[in-house]
Protein backbone atom coordinates (compact mmCIF):
# COMPACT_ATOMS: atom_id res chain seq x y z
CA UNK A 1 0.00 0.00 0.00
CA UNK A 2 1.42 3.44 -0.89
CA UNK A 3 2.08 5.88 1.93
CA UNK A 4 0.30 9.23 2.03
CA UNK A 5 1.23 12.54 3.58
CA UNK A 6 -1.64 14.29 5.38
CA UNK A 7 -0.09 17.60 4.28
CA UNK A 8 -0.32 16.58 0.63
CA UNK A 9 -3.78 15.05 0.79
CA UNK A 10 -5.83 16.93 3.41
CA UNK A 11 -9.50 16.20 3.91
CA UNK A 12 -11.48 17.94 1.21
CA UNK A 13 -13.57 21.04 1.90
CA UNK A 14 -17.35 20.97 1.82
CA UNK A 15 -17.40 23.17 -1.30
CA UNK A 16 -15.59 23.51 -4.62
CA UNK A 17 -14.84 27.04 -5.78
CA UNK A 18 -15.26 27.95 -9.44
CA UNK A 19 -12.88 30.49 -11.02
CA UNK A 20 -16.06 32.52 -11.62
CA UNK A 21 -16.93 32.58 -7.92
CA UNK A 22 -19.62 29.89 -7.86
CA UNK A 23 -19.64 27.35 -5.04
CA UNK A 24 -20.55 23.67 -5.31
CA UNK A 25 -21.37 22.21 -1.92
CA UNK A 26 -20.47 18.54 -1.44
CA UNK A 27 -21.47 18.26 2.17
CA UNK A 28 -24.32 16.08 0.92
CA UNK A 29 -24.04 14.01 -2.29
CA UNK A 30 -25.13 15.80 -5.45
CA UNK A 31 -26.12 14.98 -9.04
CA UNK A 32 -24.20 15.90 -12.20
CA UNK A 33 -26.53 15.83 -15.22
CA UNK A 34 -25.11 14.58 -18.53
CA UNK A 35 -25.58 16.67 -21.68
CA UNK A 36 -24.01 15.02 -24.72
CA UNK A 37 -23.35 17.30 -27.68
CA UNK A 38 -22.35 14.32 -29.81
CA UNK A 39 -24.26 12.32 -32.43
CA UNK A 40 -22.86 8.95 -31.30
CA UNK A 41 -22.99 8.73 -27.49
CA UNK A 42 -23.71 5.17 -26.34
CA UNK A 43 -27.10 6.11 -24.84
CA UNK A 44 -29.18 7.64 -27.60
CA UNK A 45 -31.51 9.27 -25.10
CA UNK A 46 -28.72 11.56 -23.89
CA UNK A 47 -27.92 13.14 -27.27
CA UNK A 48 -28.78 16.82 -27.64
CA UNK A 49 -30.29 17.62 -31.03
CA UNK A 50 -30.55 21.43 -31.08
CA UNK A 51 -30.23 24.63 -29.03
CA UNK A 52 -33.87 24.33 -28.04
CA UNK A 53 -33.32 20.72 -26.98
CA UNK A 54 -30.26 21.75 -24.95
CA UNK A 55 -32.16 24.47 -23.11
CA UNK A 56 -35.13 22.18 -22.46
CA UNK A 57 -32.93 19.39 -21.10
CA UNK A 58 -30.89 21.77 -18.95
CA UNK A 59 -34.03 23.36 -17.56
CA UNK A 60 -35.49 19.96 -16.71
CA UNK A 61 -32.26 18.72 -15.10
CA UNK A 62 -31.87 21.79 -12.90
CA UNK A 63 -35.52 21.57 -11.86
CA UNK A 64 -35.08 17.87 -11.05
CA UNK A 65 -32.18 18.56 -8.69
CA UNK A 66 -28.98 18.66 -10.75
CA UNK A 67 -26.22 20.59 -8.99
CA UNK A 68 -23.90 20.38 -12.02
CA UNK A 69 -24.47 20.20 -15.78
CA UNK A 70 -21.70 18.27 -17.57
CA UNK A 71 -21.29 19.08 -21.26
CA UNK A 72 -19.35 16.72 -23.51
CA UNK A 73 -18.62 17.16 -27.21
CA UNK A 74 -16.31 14.15 -27.73
CA UNK A 75 -17.83 10.70 -27.42
CA UNK A 76 -15.76 8.45 -25.15
CA UNK A 77 -17.81 5.31 -25.59
CA UNK A 78 -15.65 2.25 -26.41
CA UNK A 79 -14.45 2.43 -30.00
CA UNK A 80 -15.87 5.90 -30.64
CA UNK A 81 -14.49 7.83 -33.60
CA UNK A 82 -11.77 10.36 -32.92
CA UNK A 83 -12.70 13.95 -33.81
CA UNK A 84 -10.50 16.98 -34.21
CA UNK A 85 -9.94 19.60 -31.56
CA UNK A 86 -11.60 22.13 -33.85
CA UNK A 87 -14.74 20.01 -34.17
CA UNK A 88 -14.93 19.42 -30.43
CA UNK A 89 -14.58 23.16 -29.82
CA UNK A 90 -17.20 23.96 -32.48
CA UNK A 91 -19.70 21.69 -30.73
CA UNK A 92 -18.88 22.71 -27.17
CA UNK A 93 -18.32 26.46 -26.92
CA UNK A 94 -21.72 27.66 -28.21
CA UNK A 95 -23.42 25.33 -25.73
CA UNK A 96 -21.33 26.62 -22.81
CA UNK A 97 -22.04 30.21 -23.80
CA UNK A 98 -25.76 29.57 -24.20
CA UNK A 99 -26.14 27.83 -20.86
CA UNK A 100 -24.08 30.46 -19.08
CA UNK A 101 -26.30 33.17 -20.54
CA UNK A 102 -29.57 31.37 -19.72
CA UNK A 103 -28.55 29.95 -16.33
CA UNK A 104 -26.04 32.41 -14.81
CA UNK A 105 -25.97 30.64 -11.43
CA UNK A 106 -25.66 27.07 -12.75
CA UNK A 107 -22.44 25.14 -12.09
CA UNK A 108 -21.17 24.02 -15.51
CA UNK A 109 -18.63 21.25 -16.13
CA UNK A 110 -16.91 20.43 -19.42
CA UNK A 111 -16.07 16.83 -20.24
CA UNK A 112 -12.84 17.07 -22.25
CA UNK A 113 -9.30 15.68 -22.17
CA UNK A 114 -7.83 18.48 -24.30
CA UNK A 115 -6.20 21.38 -22.49
CA UNK A 116 -6.95 24.03 -25.11
CA UNK A 117 -10.61 22.99 -25.26
CA UNK A 118 -10.79 23.13 -21.46
CA UNK A 119 -9.20 26.59 -21.44
CA UNK A 120 -11.61 27.96 -24.05
CA UNK A 121 -14.61 26.49 -22.24
CA UNK A 122 -13.67 27.92 -18.83
CA UNK A 123 -13.01 31.33 -20.38
CA UNK A 124 -16.48 31.05 -21.95
CA UNK A 125 -18.03 30.45 -18.53
CA UNK A 126 -17.56 26.81 -17.53
CA UNK A 127 -16.74 26.18 -13.87
CA UNK A 128 -15.05 22.77 -13.80
CA UNK A 129 -13.00 20.44 -16.03
CA UNK A 130 -13.97 16.76 -16.14
CA UNK A 131 -10.99 15.00 -17.76
CA UNK A 132 -11.52 11.34 -18.69
CA UNK A 133 -7.81 11.12 -19.48
CA UNK A 134 -6.72 12.10 -15.98
CA UNK A 135 -3.94 14.15 -17.55
CA UNK A 136 -2.59 11.22 -19.59
CA UNK A 137 -4.00 12.33 -22.96
CA UNK A 138 -2.75 15.93 -22.91
CA UNK A 139 0.43 16.81 -21.05
CA UNK A 140 -0.65 20.46 -20.81
CA UNK A 141 -3.88 19.75 -18.92
CA UNK A 142 -2.65 20.05 -15.32
CA UNK A 143 -0.81 23.32 -15.93
CA UNK A 144 -3.81 24.71 -17.82
CA UNK A 145 -6.26 23.87 -15.04
CA UNK A 146 -3.82 25.32 -12.52
CA UNK A 147 -3.69 28.63 -14.36
CA UNK A 148 -7.48 28.65 -14.63
CA UNK A 149 -7.89 27.90 -10.89
CA UNK A 150 -10.70 25.53 -11.87
CA UNK A 151 -11.93 22.45 -9.99
CA UNK A 152 -10.82 19.28 -11.75
CA UNK A 153 -12.04 15.68 -12.04
CA UNK A 154 -9.08 13.27 -12.10
CA UNK A 155 -10.17 10.00 -13.72
CA UNK A 156 -8.37 6.71 -14.25
CA UNK A 157 -7.99 5.52 -17.85
CA UNK A 158 -5.53 3.38 -19.79
CA UNK A 159 -5.02 4.06 -23.47
CA UNK A 160 -7.64 6.06 -25.34
CA UNK A 161 -11.37 5.62 -25.96
CA UNK A 162 -10.37 3.89 -29.20
CA UNK A 163 -7.97 1.38 -27.53
CA UNK A 164 -9.16 1.01 -23.93
CA UNK A 165 -11.20 -2.16 -24.43
CA UNK A 166 -7.94 -3.99 -25.23
CA UNK A 167 -6.22 -2.75 -22.07
CA UNK A 168 -8.18 -4.44 -19.30
CA UNK A 169 -5.42 -6.75 -18.02
CA UNK A 170 -3.74 -5.54 -14.83
CA UNK A 171 -0.66 -7.16 -13.28
CA UNK A 172 -1.41 -5.86 -9.79
CA UNK A 173 -4.39 -5.28 -7.52
CA UNK A 174 -6.73 -2.92 -9.36
CA UNK A 175 -7.50 -0.68 -6.39
CA UNK A 176 -3.81 -0.39 -5.59
CA UNK A 177 -3.14 0.67 -9.19
CA UNK A 178 -5.82 3.35 -8.92
CA UNK A 179 -4.45 4.57 -5.60
CA UNK A 180 -1.02 5.00 -7.17
CA UNK A 181 -2.50 6.73 -10.21
CA UNK A 182 -4.45 9.16 -8.06
CA UNK A 183 -1.55 9.70 -5.65
CA UNK A 184 0.79 10.66 -8.47
CA UNK A 185 -1.89 12.78 -10.13
CA UNK A 186 -2.67 14.65 -6.92
CA UNK A 187 1.01 15.43 -6.38
CA UNK A 188 1.34 16.77 -9.93
CA UNK A 189 -1.89 18.76 -9.65
CA UNK A 190 -0.80 20.31 -6.37
CA UNK A 191 2.48 21.34 -7.97
CA UNK A 192 0.51 22.89 -10.85
CA UNK A 193 -1.59 24.92 -8.42
CA UNK A 194 -4.82 22.91 -8.65
CA UNK A 195 -6.60 22.90 -5.30
CA UNK A 196 -10.06 21.40 -5.80
CA UNK A 197 -9.85 17.83 -7.14
CA UNK A 198 -12.44 15.07 -7.38
CA UNK A 199 -11.50 11.44 -8.07
CA UNK A 200 -13.28 9.28 -10.64
CA UNK A 201 -12.45 5.53 -10.76
CA UNK A 202 -13.40 5.44 -14.44
CA UNK A 203 -16.03 2.70 -14.42
CA UNK A 204 -15.92 0.95 -17.80
CA UNK A 205 -12.81 2.77 -18.99
CA UNK A 206 -10.18 0.08 -19.64
CA UNK A 207 -12.12 -2.09 -17.20
CA UNK A 208 -14.40 -5.05 -17.72
CA UNK A 209 -17.84 -5.15 -16.14
CA UNK A 210 -16.47 -7.48 -13.45
CA UNK A 211 -13.58 -5.11 -12.72
CA UNK A 212 -15.97 -2.17 -12.52
CA UNK A 213 -18.10 -4.05 -10.01
CA UNK A 214 -14.99 -4.81 -7.96
CA UNK A 215 -14.12 -1.12 -7.92
CA UNK A 216 -17.64 -0.22 -6.88
CA UNK A 217 -17.53 -2.76 -4.05
CA UNK A 218 -14.16 -1.43 -2.89
CA UNK A 219 -14.91 2.26 -3.35
CA UNK A 220 -14.37 3.02 0.38
CA UNK A 221 -10.68 2.11 -0.03
CA UNK A 222 -10.18 5.10 -2.32
CA UNK A 223 -11.19 7.44 0.49
CA UNK A 224 -7.66 7.03 1.86
CA UNK A 225 -6.69 9.93 -0.41
CA UNK A 226 -9.07 12.35 1.30
CA UNK A 227 -10.74 13.56 -1.88
CA UNK A 228 -14.41 13.51 -2.93
CA UNK A 229 -15.37 10.86 -5.45
CA UNK A 230 -17.43 11.08 -8.60
CA UNK A 231 -19.26 7.95 -9.72
CA UNK A 232 -20.02 7.75 -13.43
CA UNK A 233 -21.86 4.48 -13.97
CA UNK A 234 -25.16 5.62 -15.43
CA UNK A 235 -26.56 3.10 -17.97
CA UNK A 236 -23.09 1.64 -18.61
CA UNK A 237 -22.29 -1.95 -19.56
CA UNK A 238 -21.55 -2.80 -15.92
CA UNK A 239 -25.27 -2.11 -15.37
CA UNK A 240 -27.00 -3.54 -18.41
CA UNK A 241 -24.51 -6.31 -19.30
CA UNK A 242 -25.10 -8.62 -16.31
CA UNK A 243 -28.84 -8.13 -16.75
CA UNK A 244 -28.85 -8.98 -20.45
CA UNK A 245 -30.37 -5.61 -21.30
CA UNK A 246 -29.48 -2.53 -23.36
CA UNK A 247 -28.62 1.01 -22.20
CA UNK A 248 -32.22 2.03 -22.90
CA UNK A 249 -33.44 -0.48 -20.28
CA UNK A 250 -30.80 0.22 -17.62
CA UNK A 251 -32.42 2.89 -15.45
CA UNK A 252 -33.52 0.56 -12.65
CA UNK A 253 -30.10 -1.10 -12.51
CA UNK A 254 -28.41 2.30 -12.52
CA UNK A 255 -30.48 3.38 -9.53
CA UNK A 256 -29.50 0.23 -7.63
CA UNK A 257 -25.79 0.79 -8.25
CA UNK A 258 -26.07 4.49 -7.45
CA UNK A 259 -27.14 3.51 -3.94
CA UNK A 260 -24.10 1.22 -3.67
CA UNK A 261 -21.86 4.08 -4.81
CA UNK A 262 -23.33 6.42 -2.22
CA UNK A 263 -22.75 3.85 0.51
CA UNK A 264 -19.15 3.62 -0.72
CA UNK A 265 -18.61 7.34 -0.29
CA UNK A 266 -19.42 8.88 -3.70
CA UNK A 267 -20.32 12.57 -3.43
CA UNK A 268 -21.23 13.27 -7.05
CA UNK A 269 -23.37 10.98 -9.23
CA UNK A 270 -22.89 11.62 -12.96
CA UNK A 271 -26.27 10.60 -14.36
CA UNK A 272 -28.43 10.68 -17.46
CA UNK A 273 -31.59 10.50 -15.33
CA UNK A 274 -31.33 13.35 -12.86
CA UNK A 275 -34.66 13.02 -11.07
CA UNK A 276 -34.11 9.35 -10.25
CA UNK A 277 -30.52 9.95 -9.10
CA UNK A 278 -31.65 12.86 -6.93
CA UNK A 279 -34.37 10.71 -5.37
CA UNK A 280 -31.76 8.04 -4.62
CA UNK A 281 -29.65 10.63 -2.82
CA UNK A 282 -32.66 11.83 -0.83
CA UNK A 283 -33.43 8.32 0.36
CA UNK A 284 -29.76 7.70 1.12
CA UNK A 285 -29.63 10.91 3.20
CA UNK A 286 -32.76 9.91 5.08
CA UNK A 287 -31.34 6.47 5.85
CA UNK A 288 -27.77 7.61 6.60
CA UNK A 289 -28.06 11.22 7.84
CA UNK A 290 -24.79 13.14 7.84
CA UNK A 291 -23.85 15.45 10.68
CA UNK A 292 -23.97 19.16 9.86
Amino acid sequence: MPSYSPALFPSYPNSLLSPHGRLLSLHQPRVMGILNLTPDSFFAGSRVASEQDLLARATAMLAAGAAVLDLGAYSTRPGADDISEAEETRRLLPAVQLLRQEFPEAFLSVDTFRARVAHAAVVAGADMVNDVGGGTLDAAMFATVGRLRAPYVLMHLRGTPQTMTRLTHYDDDLVLILLRHFRDGLVALRQAGVVDVLLDPGFGFAKTAAQSHELLRRLPELQALGRPMLAGLSRKKMVYGPLGLSPDSALNGTTALHMVALQGGARLLRAHDVAEAHQTIQLFANTFPMAE
